[in-house]
């Protein structure tokens, strides 16, 4: 079993860090924080992920490449939604996304460096199981 808590650590202490979730390709919640928020992160974290395939599909139809990242920032704040990284002939990488909402003050840099991270670890361990 996976210890999302651990591969999420580093993502929890960034500064304004508010909730996020780690899904499956189709969009079923994996793990969820939204201890922070008030806000019912599982069925945001759903609507982003439909908006989600929604403009890769329109970047496809453009000639663009598949979306690796998804960015809406708000005068409150920052939602993200981060594709796991990886070929999809590897063996080793299963898809996943990370969401996350951090205040319009946090560190945006380091949460995205992080979710990159995150996501590519999780993605591994989970094609291990």
């Amino acid at each position: 079993m996976i210890d999302f808590d651990t591969h999420m650590k580093k993502l929890r202490s960034v500064n304004g860090y508010l909730g996020s979730a780690v899904l499956n390709y189709s969009g079923e919640t994996l793990y969820i924080d939204e201890e922070n928020t008030g806000a019912d992160i599982a069925y945001a974290s759903a609507i982003f992920n439909d908006s989600f395939r929604q403009i890769n599909e329109a970047s496809l139809d453009v000639g663009f490449s598949d979306v690796s990242s998804f960015e809406t920032k708000t005068e409150d704040g920052h939602v993200f939604l981060m594709k796991s990284a990886g070929a999809q002939a590897e063996e080793s990488f299963a898809k996943i996304d990370i969401f996350c909402i951090l205040r319009d003050d946090g560190n945006i840099a380091l949460a995205k460096m992080i979710m990159d991270k995150s996501s590519k670890n999780i993605s591994q361990e989970l094609a291990t199981l």
